[in-house]
């Protein structure tokens, strides 16, 4: 039987798209010739995912990104494609992590715990890691701060290490051991002076000594005579109280006599306050200065003469 060209041709178009199909989707990491189970994952974020990264247990692939769809609210929904043999509990959690430096991405499932496994269409739990860099960035903070003091360090050794500042420690050494030595000196006297006025010291320790001990020896005589002062304090002060009222007391009295004999007309003043007489003399009295001085001043010939020629010894008709 001979076969056409026209269908050899066909033949081979076939086999080359079947060919290019599969050659396709393997490239992609789709399974052909086995099932897969489609599930989902909510990210936050997908920096440095794409398509056809691959799902890891413990660095082994058991699938792989099929796509990436922004949702309205801002999250991106991966859907994974996991080898149908392979089962995934549903309270698994599928963590975005970096694989390298470079900060490519891939879903690292961290496997859950039960026998309930995730169906066909089931949304996984998810989680966005921090990629290398972003973990190592309080690293690197930290390593500056440190630089920046191993600076400020190496500054102040340079500046220990100036010239200048090593001929002002030099003299503020010289100084210090100067006054060590005059402090060496002073303290040299001062025991110099101590052991030669122990003996002063001792007596007139010895002497604070007996003073305190007889001081405690008599300490109930002491009591006494303070006692004693206390005591004759008091009675004088309640003595001079006493003479005290007692004169006021007389004082009181010698003036009721007196406002009683004044009262009673007794004595010049008694008169003067109770008898009218000598009012009314004094009244009269009184009326006529009165009138002796009116009539004075209308008739002063009457009482005064002057006379420049001899003329004053006549007398008023």
């Amino acid at each position: 039987m001979k076969i056409a060209n026209e269908t050899k041709v066909g033949i081979l178009a076939a086999f080359s798209i079947a060919l290019l199909i599969i050659g396709y989707n393997f490239l992609k990491g789709n399974s052909i010739f086995s099932s897969e189970t489609v599930l989902y994952a909510r990210y936050s974020r997908v920096d440095g995912l794409a398509v056809s990264k691959p799902v890891l247990i413990n660095g082994f692939q058991i699938g792989r990104v099929d796509k990436l769809i922004l949702q309205p609210n801002g999250t991106i929904i991966a859907t994974l494609k996991i080898q149908g043999k392979y089962d995934i509990p549903k309270n698994s959690i599928a963590k975005l992590e970096s694989t390298d430096l470079l900060g490519s991405k891939a879903i690292v499932m961290a496997l859950g715990t039960g026998q309930d496994f995730a169906q066909d269409g089931d949304t996984l739990n998810a989680n966005v890691e921090k990629n290398l860099m972003e973990a190592v960035q309080p690293v690197q903070k930290k390593a500056e701060l440190i630089i920046g003091k191993m600076d400020s360090i190496l500054t102040s050794v340079n500046t220990i290490l100036n010239p200048n500042f090593q001929k002002n420690v030099d003299k503020s050494f010289n100084s210090i051991a100067a006054t060590l030595t005059s402090l060496e000196g002073t303290s040299k006297k001062v025991d110099g002076l101590v052991g030669t006025e122990s003996k002063r010291i001792a007596a007139i320790l010895a002497n604070a000594e007996s003073i305190s001990l007889n001081l405690k020896n008599n300490n109930e005589k002491i009591n006494a005579i303070l006692n004693n002062i206390n005591t004759i304090t008091d009675q004088v002060a309640a003595a001079n109280f006493k003479q005290t009222l007692d004169n006021a007391n007389k004082a009181v009295s010698d003036l009721q006599g007196i406002v009683t004999k004044v009262n009673n007309g007794q004595g010049t003043l008694g008169l003067l306050v109770n008898d009218t007489k000598m009012y009314d003399n004094l009244n009269n009295a009184s009326k006529n200065l009165d009138n002796l001085i009116i009539d004075l001043k209308e008739n002063p010939k009457r009482y005064v003469h002057f006379s420049v020629f001899g003329g004053g010894n006549k007398k008023d008709k």
